[in-house]
Formats: C-alpha cells, sequence, structure tokens
C-alpha cells in the first residue's frame, strides 16, 4: 500500500490549539482547592545545615505549611535507574537529611494558599550553615576517570580507546594541531518554566508535570515515593520547549508531592527562571585538547582526543565528547581519554546534541586548522579523509551521505567563490567569513509500544505515552498511522503525554520517531490485518462498518540486532557566513546552511523546522551561551535572560535546510534517522571557522563574544 501522508510537509495538528491559547502546559491545569509552594534554596556549596528556623514562615499570612529535613515525610527513595539516569551515583534526596551538596539546593519547602503568600513566606526562613571547603572551581578540580564507562568490548562508551600508535605518528607527521578548546556550562532556556501539580488520592498520586518522559516520571515518584506500579499517574500533553532539561525528573516535582502530601491538598510548584539555573540540570563546562597529524597530502596520521568535564558529587553524568573523534574520519591511529570533574554543583544532563555537539566542536575546528596550515580546501580536507567503514567498531556504515551532504552544501552555499586567505573577503568595512563543519549524530532505537481502537464509523484512536517538546510528534505520528492504517488522515487522532498510554522511551536523543513511530506503524498495520481478515474486505473503512463493532490492539515494538552488524548515524554539513565589525569586535552570522544525510523524511515542514532551530542553537553556543558561576561559591551570577544571551528573532540569519535522499533499511522500520540533534551539530565549529576565515584570529574557548575579537 503505497504512503499517502508520509513525506508531505503538512501543518501542525496541534498548531491551532498552540497560537489560540488552547494547549494546556503543566502550569496551567486546574485542580479543586490548589495551594502553592515556593522553595527555600541553599546559599553554599558544601556544607550541612546547623540550625534552620521556621518560625516566621509558619505565622505568616495563607502558611499551610513549612516543610524541611526535620519534619518532612521519610522517603524511601528505591533505587531506580531509567535509561537516561547516570549509572553510577545517587540521585538527590530532597529535604531528607541536613547535608548541602550544591549552591541551590532545596532546603525548605513553603506551601500557601496563594504564590505570593508562598513567597513571601520562603523569604523569612532563616537557616544557618556549617560551610565546609567545597570544589566549585573546573581549573583546580581533581580528574578521575568515569566509573559507569568501562573499556571493556561490552560497553557503549568507554573512556579511553586506542588504536595505532598515534603518539609516534603525531611526532612523524609532516604537519601537526594541538589545541585546547574550552565550552563553558550552558542552561537550558526553554519558554515554559519547569512545573508540577500534585495531588494525592489516598496512596495514589497524580501529577500534571513538564516532562520529556511520561513513564519514566511515574516510574521514579512511584519509587521515591515506595508507589505500587502503577499508582503514579502522569499527564503531560503539551511542552513547551524542554531541549533536555525535562529528560529526568528534579526535585521539584518530589517537593509538590511532598508539599501535596503534608497538606492533603493539590499543591503547584513552578521554578523561576533563576532557580531554572539550580533546579534542572545543564552542559557540563567541557576542557578538550585535540592534536591531529598528516602527511603533505592532508591523509591524517594521527588523533589524540582528550576530554574532562565537571560533573556533581553524588551523581556520575558523562558526555559522549569523544565518540565523533573515533569514526568520523579515516585515521590508522587515534587515542581518545575522558575524565571528570566531581565537583558541588548539581548535576548535569543531557542538552540538545548532548556530547557531540561539544566533541565536535573540538575536532572540527581542529581540522580547520589543519586545513590552513596545508593550504587544503576544508572542504577537500574532510573529503580525502572519508573513511569506508567504522574504524572503531570495525563495523561497515547502515548508510553514511558525508560526500553528498558536502556536495550539494557547498553548491546551494556557493562555496567554490571563496577565497581561501583569512581577511581576503569584506563588504565595506565590515570583515566577511566563510567557514564549514561536519556534522553527525548517532541513531538511537528503543523498545515502545502503542495502541489503536478502530471504530465502526470509521475513525481510529491511536495513542502512546510519548511527550512532545515542538518537534512535531502529534502531527508526524497521525501521518504514520493513517498511512499504516489506510484511513484519510483527518480521521485518525493520535493521543499522547499520559502514562496511562502505552510506554515509550524518553522523547530525546532524535529517538521518538524511530521508536514510538515504529510502535505506531506496527500496531496499526496489524489492526488493518486484523479487520480486514476478519471481514474478508480490502477497504478498511467499509471493513468497520461490516464489522459493527470497535476492534483494539496493542503493539510491543523492540529493536532488531542491526546495530551489531552495522554502525549507525546521521551526517551532515554546515556552511556558515559571517560579518565581523572589526571596530566593534560584534560577529553577525549573516547564512546558514544545512545539508542532512537523515534517512526518510516522514514531515518536510516539520523537519525544516526543527533543523532551523538546532541551527539557532548552535549560534547561540557559538556567539552568546554561557552559564557565568562564581568559583567561589557555585553561585550562577546570570540566572537569568537579561543576562544569559540566547538568539532572538532579530539574531536570526538566512537558514538554508537540505535533505539529500538515502535509503536506509537497516536503521529502523520507518528508515528514520532523527533530526532534532545533528541540526546542533556542526553550527558552532562553522561559525567559529567562519570567524577565523573573516579576521585571522583563532578562537578556541566559547562564546565568541566581541571582546576576543579586539
Amino acid at each position: 500500500m503505497p504512503d499517502m501522508y508520509i513525506g508531505q510537509p503538512l501543518s501542525r495538528i496541534d498548531g491551532r490549539k498552540k497560537v489560540t491559547g488552547q494547549a494546556t502546559y503543566a502550569a496551567e491545569f486546574q485542580a479543586q482547592n490548589l495551594a502553592y509552594a515556593a522553595a527555600v534554596r541553599s546559599t553554599i556549596a558544601c556544607g550541612r545545615i546547623a540550625a534552620i528556623d521556621t518560625s516566621a514562615a509558619e505565622s505568616a499570612p495563607g502558611v499551610l505549611a513549612v516543610l524541611t529535613h526535620h519534619n518532612a515525610m521519610r522517603l524511601p527513595y528505591r533505587e531506580h535507574r531509567s535509561m537516561i539516569d547516570p549509572g553510577t551515583g545517587e540521585r538527590l534526596h530532597v529535604l531528607q537529611d541536613e547535608r548541602v551538596l550544591h549552591h541551590g539546593q532545596p532546603v525548605a519547602l513553603v506551601v500557601a494558599t496563594t504564590l505570593e503568600q508562598a513567597w513571601h513566606a520562603a523569604a523569612l526562613v532563616r537557616v544557618a550553615y556549617a560551610e565546609d571547603a567545597g570544589s566549585t572551581d573546573i581549573g583546580s578540580a581533581a580528574l578521575v576517570a568515569p566509573r559507569d564507562f568501562g573499556a571493556g568490548p561490552d560497553k557503549v562508551r568507554p573512556f579511553e580507546t586506542l588504536r595505532g600508535d598515534p603518539e609516534a605518528a603525531f611526532f612523524k607527521a609532516a604537519v601537526q594541531v594541538d589545541a585546547y578548546y574550552e565550552i563553558p556550562r550552558e542552561n537550558h532556556n526553554p519558554i515554559e518554566l519547569h512545573a508540577t501539580i500534585a495531588a494525592w488520592d489516598g496512596d495514589r498520586l497524580t501529577l500534571w508535570d513538564k516532562t520529556q518522559f511520561v513513564s519514566g516520571a511515574a516510574d521514579e515518584l512511584a519509587a521515591i515515593f515506595g508507589l505500587a506500579p502503577g499508582n503514579v499517574h502522569v499527564v503531560s500533553p503539551f511542552v513547551g520547549g524542554a531541549f533536555g532539561s525535562a529528560l529526568r525528573t528534579w526535585p521539584h516535582v518530589t517537593l509538590a508531592a511532598l508539599g501535596a502530601r503534608a497538606v492533603g491538598r493539590p499543591v503547584k510548584l513552578m521554578l523561576t527562571r533563576r532557580e531554572m539555573y539550580y533546579g534542572t540540570g545543564f552542559r557540563p563546562h567541557t576542557v578538550q585538547q585535540v592534536r591531529l597529524g598528516a602527511g603533505g597530502d592532508g591523509r591524517l596520521a594521527a588523533i589524540e582526543h582528550d576530554s574532562h568535564q565537571e560533573a556533581s558529587m553524588y551523581e556520575e553524568y558523562s558526555e559522549a565528547l569523544l565518540d565523533t573523534s573515533r569514526f568520523l574520519y579515516s585515521c590508522p591511529n587515534v587515542h581518545t581519554r575522558h575524565q571528570v570533574a566531581p565537583m558541588n554543583v548539581h548535576t548535569p544532563t543531557w542538552m540538545r546534541a548532548p556530547g557531540e555537539v561539544s566533541g565536535n566542536f573540538a575536532l572540527e575546528c581542529a581540522m580547520d586548522e589543519l586545513a590552513c596550515k596545508l593550504g587544503i580546501d576544508p572542504v577537500e580536507l574532510r573529503v580525502r579523509n572519508e573513511p569506508a567503514m567504522d574504524e572503531h567498531l570495525k563495523l561497515p556504515f547502515s548508510s553514511r551521505a558525508t560526500l553528498e551532504c558536502y556536495r550539494v552544501g557547498a553548491e546551494r552555499f556557493g562555496w567554490s567563490r571563496r577565497t581561501p586567505q583569512p581577511g581576503s573577503m569584506r563588504d565595506g568595512r565590515l570583515q566577511i567569513g566563510w567557514g564549514m563543519a561536519t556534522a553527525n549524530y548517532p541513531v538511537f532505537y528503543a523498545p515502545a509500544s502503542a495502541h489503536v481502537r478502530l471504530l465502526p464509523d470509521g475513525r481510529a484512536e491511536v495513542s502512546a505515552s510519548a511527550s512532545d517538546m515542538g518537534p512535531g510528534t502529534w502531527t508526524s505520528m497521525t501521518q504514520v498511522a493513517a498511512d499504516a492504517l489506510g484511513l484519510p488522515i483527518e480521521q485518525v487522532s493520535f493521543m499522547l503525554g499520559d502514562s496511562r498510554y502505552p510506554r515509550t522511551p524518553p522523547h530525546g536523543g532524535s529517538m521518538t520517531m524511530a521508536s514510538v513511530g515504529s510502535a505506531v506503524q506496527a500496531v496499526c498495520r496489524d489492526a488493518r490485518a486484523q479487520v480486514l481478515a476478519r471481514t474478508g474486505g480490502t477497504d478498511l473503512a467499509a471493513a468497520l462498518r461490516l464489522l459493527g463493532e470497535p476492534l483494539e490492539a496493542s503493539a510491543d515494538h523492540s529493536p532488531d540486532d542491526s546495530g551489531k552488524h552495522f554502525s549507525r548515524h546521521a551526517f551532515g554539513a554546515v556552511f556558515a557566513e559571517v560579518a565581523v565589525d572589526p571596530d566593534l569586535g560584534e560577529t553577525r552570522v549573516r547564512r546558514l546552511v544545512g545539508a542532512y544525510g537523515a534517512g526518510r523524511i516522514v514531515n518536510p515542514k516539520l523537519a525544516r523546522s526543527q533543523c532551523e532551530g538546532g541551527m539557532f542553537g548552535g549560534m547561540g553556543m557559538a556567539l552568546m551561551e554561557h552559564t557565568v558561576v562564581d568559583p567561589r561559591t557555585g553561585r550562577v551570577t546570570n540566572g537569568n535572560l537579561a543576562e544569559y544571551a540566547v538568539p532572538v528573532h532579530a539574531d536570526a540569519p538566512h537558514v538554508d535546510v537540505l535533505f539529500v535522499d538515502e535509503v536506509d533499511p537497516h536503521v529502523n522500520p520507518l528508515g528514520v534517522k532523527g533530526l532534532g540533534e545533528i541540526a546542533t551539530v556542526g553550527v558552532p565549529a562553522a561559525i567559529v571557522n567562519a570567524i577565523f576565515h573573516a579576521t585571522g584570529r583563532r578562537v578556541r574557548s566559547l562564546p565568541v563574544t566581541p571582546d576576543r575579537l579586539l
């Protein structure tokens, strides 16, 4: 049966609800007799609470309860690790003891009848600390090898790898690059702040929560409170941006449930913008050293990539900074090593293109430096080092479209008109630079389930517990379902964002269409086959009328073993044009072109939008985003949108997104590779390489603010 809707640029099914205010986000749900909560947060990074005085807060108007480690419910915190939790350590046990592990840690919770009363009373809580010397500066923190990734063959992400003799090859190489690259901490800043409404009914808990992992949030709260599986109901139909910040279930969700249990009524807790810098994770500060050795012909002889990052004292979150360097280019001698710096900070987490965009920045800038030293065009250098297979895993690629991405991207950008000498291109007094970088991101694919209910009137209701933080899951899943069923799309409705629907993996890692989409396709095909078999028909709508009763089907879909036989990644090429004001040091991105080999494109309109957003995020990473942390205290000094700069409409350049034709039967039944992450990868490097081409100044620390160019 040919596809009618997959591949079509349909507009968002949920778009009208969003632009008219009908879409309901976590903080907007209504619960009868709702109370409001505010957290009191630590002002030190390490130590313990010596004394806490809540008397003034308790007597303040409207206050229903003040919870501290002295009177909060003792929670079992049963062991629970989802696929997105750090593999080593233990999550923060909120209000369970007097220990302080990071600045901004919740140390008390006030519940009141109004939000203003809760905030006022929270300001009245007085806390005395016994402060210890902590570690809050990555420059002086001790480095250790990650404990949750070993070097054995069974490990997906070993912390150290070695093939050949890279050190000897580097020193023998005709041309060498040896440089350090640094990326500061970055925080997610979605428009929708994190919020939770918690309501108890006996031992059953309902959460209206901002989450990218609906079933994971239900599992986590059940484990924390020692509840029976299924006794936590999570509702999250709309997510106003998250970029990884809502993959984990952070302490504020537990606080809302604690507050609701204490006062016997529903409680809402919404983080302020400043609290987002302490209450949810962040992209960790990273430092990387890259050494490249090549012959005069540009062929790589050695790659050495060493990295370290900040992590919390109580959990070990480790990023995939080095994965790209192990396979992106052909090289016989490669050494990679990753370390973490345990510090008195809260746990970092996934942020769009986690690890890959940071590691790619270092590698792709080093490749640009190598191209300059060799006098070889940056695209040509990459073409000369194109591998025939994944030389790290010793597996063939399921598909790899880098050469085609270089070709179509360069052609659309007009790369052939680039003059190679730095500082040679001008527009009046402005310095013009053209830069590029390769992009890549792995294909993730996890078990997922879906359910369909076919009705006699020819309608279909499909459901899965997946989230939608903006990429268009409502729409793309409806397209997949309609094609699998052979029904008009107007007769198919897709429901998501509820833990009572079939389980799905987290809405992150560019895995949603691969995982949930495959489950939706499977269950819809199965249901269609059942109806037609029962009625002997060929047209589903007619067969349903003949059947005369609803038919329901469920499917649990799991990946096959293709990952053992193929290296599976999406690839791309990013081209950037910048204009630098030589007097002010200000950089403006004028154009971005991204060409991507991402398998099958389910909805080109949504896909292009996804890529544009990811590319803008990469631009922010290159030029603006920087969480400033006071190294003495661990306090974030710019925890607001006035001083933490992100791209806005006025910064948006012309963006061109291209998809090369790519059929990959080895990644998943739909043949998709995902786009949310790869669109960010490569952008920071391409922009920084363009800045070098414009000015002749090589900046190796992000963001490239005007002071770095003056």
